[in-house]
């Protein structure tokens, strides 16, 4: 089997995001100084520079940012998904992730359209979820 190359690879500082995907929870991290959250997950606040930062759980809440439908990809195994959403949300804590917009048709795609986290699982051995969005459903968001 060729090396998978759209795994994650935790580190030390990444580890709690990555156990967090995998048990459908999404954790971020804040500052304890300026109360303000940051993506992505680094020892210290990018806004004031403290250390003093702490995970915790995200609402799974977010709007659209920008996105771009990929039809060309040549490498493995994203050639096996086009044609696939890539995107920028908003998450609702006020910060920017990157990500794949999932159950949704591409011509329904709006800016600022309301979406709610779930989570792919994309290997078993080891076990590896990765975070996605979609369109709130009815009742949710």
């Amino acid at each position: 089997m060729p090396p998978r190359f759209d795994l994650p690879t935790p580190d030390e500082e990444t580890e709690p995001f990555w156990s967090g995907v995998n048990e459908d929870v999404l954790r971020i991290k804040r500052c304890r100084d300026c109360g303000r959250s940051h993506f992505y997950p680094r020892p210290f606040c990018p806004h004031c520079w403290s250390g003093a930062v702490e995970w915790y759980e995200a609402s799974g809440r977010a709007t659209l940012y920008t996105w771009s439908v990929v039809h060309n990809n040549d490498l493995p195994p994203f050639n096996e998904r086009i044609p696939y959403v890539a995107a920028l949300v908003d998450l609702e804590e006020g910060l920017r992730m990157m990500t794949n917009v999932v159950e949704c048709a591409f011509d329904e795609l709006t800016a600022d359209m309301a979406l709610e986290v779930v989570y792919e699982q994309v290997s078993d051995d080891p076990l590896v979820k990765l975070p996605r969005f979609r369109p709130v459903r009815d009742g949710a968001g």
